[in-house]
């Protein structure tokens, strides 16, 4: 009987040990699967912005939809001007050897052909998870009453952490509050002009 009860104790004990190792490396956990999918998410959100840089480059707005970005990363293209000869040689301006000329390349050959493994069928959503990015574009009227065009993109913790201990994530979400934060990763902002600046910069 004496046996018994000590294996009892001894498998206490051990589920015991085990549950304060887990609840220990829980935080430990938590933080690493944030680090790692808000590298994934920031990466996405700076092709994001980039492509937006270039169609407002092209349209002078920027696009609202993904819709709208793909089918120009597919379809459309950019104006390179091209420089022949050097303004600083005034025999070749004499001569007129020096101008520009405008090409058009693709969108597609021109951009992203060093990120090995993008896909801009992938790009309207978060990664692990695979829900959409929150997209948005306006018109900003300033106090000089000059129209600037602004967007905004990202996504916000609920969505990104989504399967991960969900106390850690109310947790993240109103320490970011706390702190006058977006709760989330976002680039760009439709509220004020920032430069398209990312909240992880």
């Amino acid at each position: 009987m004496k046996t018994i009860i000590q294996i009892i104790l001894g498998v206490i004990v051990v589920v015991l040990a085990y549950m304060l190792y887990d609840s220990l490396m829980e935080p430990i956990r938590f933080n690493k699967a944030v680090e790692y999918r808000s590298e994934l998410v920031v990466q996405r959100l700076k092709h994001i912005r980039d492509l937006q840089v270039a169609y407002k480059d092209c349209y002078g707005r920027y696009s609202g939809g993904f819709d709208t970005l793909i089918n120009f990363y597919k379809n459309d293209s950019l104006k390179i001007v091209k420089q022949v000869g050097s303004w600083d040689d005034s025999v070749a301006i004499a001569k007129k050897l020096v101008y520009t000329d405008t090409i058009r390349i693709a969108v597609k050959d021109s951009m992203f052909r060093s990120v090995a493994d993008f896909s801009v069928d992938s790009l309207a959503y978060v990664p692990v998870v695979h829900e959409p990015f929150d997209l948005q574009a306006i018109s900003y009227m300033s106090i000089s009453k000059v129209t600037i065009p602004l967007f905004e993109a990202g996504v916000h913790n609920d969505v990104f952490l989504k399967g991960l201990d969900r106390q850690s994530i109310v947790n993240l979400n109103d320490k970011d509050k706390e702190m006058n934060r977006y709760p989330g990763i976002k680039v760009g902002s439709v509220t004020q002009p920032n430069n398209n600046a990312g909240n992880w910069e």
